[in-house]
C-alpha cells in the first residue's frame, strides 16, 4: 500500500496514542482491569482525561482496538499474486512478527492474558473482530478482481479470520505463541478452505450460487 511520511503532528498522535495503549495495558496488569481508571490512565501517559478520549471511547479499547490492524491487511496486499488468500494471510502473520519490536511484543502478550481473563473484554472482541473481517475483505476482493461488497469475499474473510483465532488458542497460550501459532496453522487452513478462482464481478458471484462456490 502506498505511504508518505507523517507530518510532526501526526507522528505526535501516533505516539501519544502509543503511550495510551501501554500505560493502560501496564496498568491493567498491575492493578487489574476493573480497577483501573481512565483518569489513572492519563496520568501515567502524561495527559488530560480529556485528551484520552480524543484517543479511545472507553478503556476496554485500548485493549481491543488494533487487536488485527491495517497492518495486517497491508501486508496481505503485498503478498505474491500467486500465492493463495490463506498463504497470502501467512505471508502477512510472517512479516508482521519480523516488524514487531521487543516492545510490541510485550504489549501482544498482555493483550492477550487481559482477553483470556477479563470476560467484558472477550464480549467486546466479538464486536471489534468485524472490522478486521470486513478489512480483509476488502483486500480479498483486490486479489480476486471483485467487488468490496462481494458477499463471498466477506464470508471468506471470515472463515479465515475466525479459523486463525481457533487454531491459535489465544486463550490457552501467551503472547508471541500466540502469533506464531497462526502462521503454523495457516498450512491447516490452506487444506480446509478452498482457494477461490478470480472473479470479474460480484454478478458472477450471485449467478454461480453455493454449488459453484463450492466446487471452484
Amino acid at each position: 500500500m502506498p505511504s508518505t511520511p507523517l507530518g510532526l503532528r501526526e507522528r505526535k498522535k501516533v505516539r501519544t496514542r502509543a503511550a495510551l495503549q501501554r500505560h493502560a495495558l501496564q496498568l491493567f496488569t498491575e492493578k487489574g482491569y476493573r480497577d483501573t481508571t481512565i483518569e489513572q490512565i492519563a496520568e501515567a501517559a502524561e495527559v488530560s482525561p480529556s485528551t484520552f478520549f480524543r484517543y479511545f471511547a472507553t478503556k476496554e479499547d485500548t485493549v481491543l482496538a488494533d487487536y488485527f490492524d491495517a497492518r495486517v491487511v497491508g501486508f496481505f496486499r503485498e503478498a505474491p499474486a500467486r500465492m493463495s488468500p490463506v498463504q497470502a494471510m501467512k505471508y502477512a502473520m510472517e512479516q508482521l512478527i519480523e516488524s514487531m519490536s521487543p516492545e510490541d511484543l510485550e504489549l501482544e502478550l498482555k493483550r492477550n492474558q487481559l482477553i483470556a481473563t477479563v470476560p467484558e473484554l472477550q464480549r467486546g472482541m466479538i464486536e471489534e473482530m468485524l472490522r478486521p473481517m470486513r478489512l480483509l475483505a476488502a483486500a480479498l476482493a483486490e486479489r480476486l478482481g471483485t467487488d468490496p461488497e462481494d458477499p463471498f469475499c466477506r464470508a471468506y474473510a471470515g472463515a479465515l479470520i475466525g479459523g486463525l483465532l481457533a487454531i491459535s488458542g489465544y486463550h490457552e497460550t501467551e503472547g508471541v505463541q500466540d502469533l506464531a501459532r497462526i502462521v503454523q496453522g495457516a498450512d491447516i487452513l490452506e487444506q480446509v478452505l478452498r482457494t477461490p478462482p478470480r472473479r470479474t464481478s460480484a454478478r458472477r458471484t450471485t449467478s454461480e450460487g453455493p454449488a459453484g462456490r463450492a466446487t471452484a
